[in-house]
């Protein structure tokens, strides 16, 4: 780089030889998440949707919003305990980003309750869904109700008295506790008891009304309601239900690690007795009650969220599931086998590896089915007799995972099976450790990855004996061989024989299980060698296209966009001209609208039906453009901290179809949000012509639906 061009750089990103980045030029990374749980919470009042998927949209929120205190909040209390005083690259200390993020919940989580209760309970009534309390229930309802409860409920709970024989007890990450104080009718005297809640219970009991409807009540109202019988003898005063968060940001020196194993299971009995970050509490609970907690939990009034209504409603999602009520949920999607992997009636399908040797293959989930792309992938593999050797990441998954049966099932025939498992995936590391326990056991050949980098990569290799010789047959994916988020989540695959990325594939497992810190690869694109410099010098080259006069694109679709030096490598090209159009699902660290950069960035976020999980760079490149997927976000983690693989797409038919994925996304009237000047988002909607009709709602999310399922003039995959 020219002395003029860091010159011209530094103007706009503040980051020229021997100075730090404009604090000015970034977002904060825990207020854009909060953004993005806001966004989220829009699509709870929105009343375009159907009234239980708002109720699940409900349940969503609250469920980030438990997982944010655990490990954002978690992380900046630690350092501000620890006198850490490093400001964020936005200028922010941990004290004031605390201060700013306590504001915005407060805020947010009034509305969660306004919506849910004042909003989404009224009209659920309507439609035949009630919610009442254990007084409002008639005879045969409460006989029904006490019935569960002595047969349920009852064998579950555990009283703890609080005296000074026993200790204040043990309280349980995001479990609900009732705090009931006592009169002892013996000595005069008050005492005190907790009772958890059983959390392995449906927190909504479903009971039937007379004339069909449905009536919901809350599991700690009826164990309220029967506290005589559990503390019989004494006279119950009163019962105020809170529930606590506790840190999950505890880390180890992994380099200090004798076994990698065993330094993760204790990392989780530590999660288990993390300090506490949140309490929760009703709010007519009284203070001598109130500081008895805060004293032994050893909390201050500002981590307090008091409410009037029920809290930890990320189990709101439960009634999603309640039987009955289709019309108040989406349409349902069933994800369709992809064009090239079908077959018609009676007539036997293709191997799935005769298919993907006749060329590429890029499937679309949920709009094409995973289990007759991805897992019979994997499950052909297993069962042919040709198939030498299977190898596989997993980063997470499910805890009955039909591949990894079949994983299992190809390790007892004889084949040679080697799995990657990723034991530090948080809050899915006990699931790991389960299944690679269970696959070791099978005769898999395990490992847990390489000391100080997680293994995010997405990949799947198999080896297969054939007339010509031995070809490798390989999947490359944004998302996670987990077959539930393939429901739910929109992500790619492709499916390659290309001998250049299986041998790239290849030496990848061999730097994995292996040691081979000299690796380079042919075509894939992998982290944290090589990844960065690869986007970076994309950027450039479209800069360097746009300072010539020549065009100048660049299109990325990812879940998050925090790495400082990409950011401000875009706001360089930028300045030159490039048009730059960012898909950002979640948090957004570049700014909008920078002065310089001549409004040629533009912020996208598609919120809706689905969660957007699949990335996706285009770059224009002189008109031969290069398309790459992969698990990496634009985030130092991804770049520097994690093993990621970005797979370039050569097929000018996916190519095609990747150019359709972005610009449908980039005309999106209803799903999608731009990120403004003033770091808000504002969502889009239809546009009305002259007589004031607005255009059809084209989100993103039915349009790849009604195009899986054979719209008029289909784009090719």
């Amino acid at each position: 780089m020219s002395k003029k061009d860091r010159k011209e750089r530094a103007e706009i990103a503040g980051s020229s030889e021997g100075r730090k980045p404009d604090p000015d030029l970034f977002h904060n990374h825990e207020l854009s998440l909060l953004q993005f749980n806001a966004r989220v919470l829009d699509e709870a009042l929105d009343e375009r949707n159907p009234l239980l998927e708002r109720v699940k949209f409900i349940g969503i929120v609250c469920s980030n919003l438990d997982e944010f205190y655990q490990k954002r909040i978690g992380g900046l209390k630690r350092q501000v305990e620890a006198g850490v005083y490093k400001l964020s690259v936005d200028g922010l200390t941990p004290k004031k980003q605390l201060k700013q993020i306590r504001k915005v919940i407060r805020k947010m989580d009034k509305t969660i309750k306004k919506c849910l209760f004042e909003d989404l309970v009224p009209a659920l009534a309507e439609q035949g869904i009630h919610f009442k309390g254990y007084r409002d229930l008639d005879g045969e309802q409460k006989k029904f109700v006490e019935d569960y409860y002595f047969k349920q409920i009852y064998p579950l709970l555990t009283p703890l008295a609080i005296d000074h024989s026993h200790p204040f007890p043990f309280i349980s990450n995001k479990s609900l506790s009732l705090a009931v104080e006592l009169h002892n009718p013996a000595t005069g005297g008050t005492l005190f008891a907790r009772l958890k809640v059983p959390s392995n219970l449906k927190r909504w009991i479903p009971v039937q009304d007379h004339g069909g409807e449905l009536s919901v009540i809350l599991i700690e109202d009826v164990i309220r309601n029967h506290l005589e019988h559990i503390f019989s003898g004494a006279e119950v005063l009163s019962s105020h239900v809170f529930r606590v968060t506790r840190n999950a940001d505890i880390s180890r020196n992994e380099e200090e690690a004798e076994d990698l194993l065993e330094m993760i299971e204790e990392e989780l009995r530590e999660r288990r007795f993390a300090d506490i970050v949140r309490v929760e509490m009703e709010e007519d609970m009284p203070d001598h009650i109130k500081a008895m907690i805060l004293k032994h939990l050893d909390l201050t009034e500002k981590d307090v969220f008091e409410t009037d209504k029920p809290m930890g409603m990320a189990d709101a999602a439960e009634l999603y599931g309640l039987k009955g009520f289709e019309e108040l949920r989406y349409k349902k999607w069933i994800p369709v086998p992809h064009p090239a992997f079908r077959h018609e009636g009676e007539e036997e399908p293709d191997p799935i590896f005769d298919v993907i040797k006749k060329g590429d293959v890029l499937v679309h989930h949920p709009y094409h089915s995973f289990s007759t792309s991805v897992e019979r992938f994997v499950r052909e593999a297993a069962d042919d007799p040709d198939v030498m050797a299977i190898k596989q990441t997993i980063y997470r998954t499910s805890d009955d995972s039909p591949h990894l049966h079949a994983l299992i099932r190809a390790a007892e025939r004889g084949k040679q099976v080697a799995i990657l498992v990723e034991l530090k995936a948080r809050f899915d590391e006990k699931r790991n450790i389960e299944w690679a326990q269970r696959l070791e056991k099978a005769g898999v050949h395990v490992a847990y990855g390489l000391s100080g980098l997680k293994i995010h990569s997405k990949l799947t290799v198999v080896v297969r004996k054939e007339g010509d010789g031995i070809r490798r047959y390989v999947h490359i994916g944004t998302g996670n061989y987990h077959p539930g988020t393939a429901q739910l989540y929109v992500d790619l695959g492709l499916f390659t024989c290309d001998p250049d990325i299986g041998a790239d594939a290849s030496d990848l497992f061999n730097l994995l299980t292996g040691f081979s810190p000299g690796q380079k690869y042919n075509k894939l694109v992998v982290a944290p060698r090589y990844l960065r410099d690869r986007m970076l010098s994309h950027v450039r080259f479209e800069k360097e296209q746009a300072r010539s006069g020549k065009e100048a694109r660049i299109i990325a679709k990812m879940n998050s966009l925090e790495d400082p030096e990409m950011i401000e490598e875009l706001y360089d090209a930028a300045r030159f001209g490039v048009k730059i159009d960012l898909i950002v699902r979640g948090v957004c660290r570049l700014r909008s609208g920078v002065k310089g950069t001549g409004g040629n960035i533009t912020v996208h976020s598609i919120i809706g039906r689905y969660l957007e999980h699949s990335r996706i760079y285009c770059f224009h490149n002189a008109g031969d453009s290069r398309y790459y997927i992969g698990s990496a976000d634009w985030m130092r983690r991804n770049l520097d901290k994690r093993v990621e693989v970005l797979a370039p797409v050569e097929s000018g038919t996916i190519k095609s179809y990747l150019a359709f994925v972005l610009e449908t996304y980039l005309n999106d009237n209803s799903q999608r949000w731009i990120l403004q000047p003033d770091g808000d988002y504002e969502r889009c909607s239809p546009e009305k012509d002259n007589t004031g009709k607005e255009s059809p709602d084209r989100g993103a999310h039915c349009v790849f639906m009604e195009h899986a399922a054979g719209a008029k003039d289909p784009v090719p995959v």
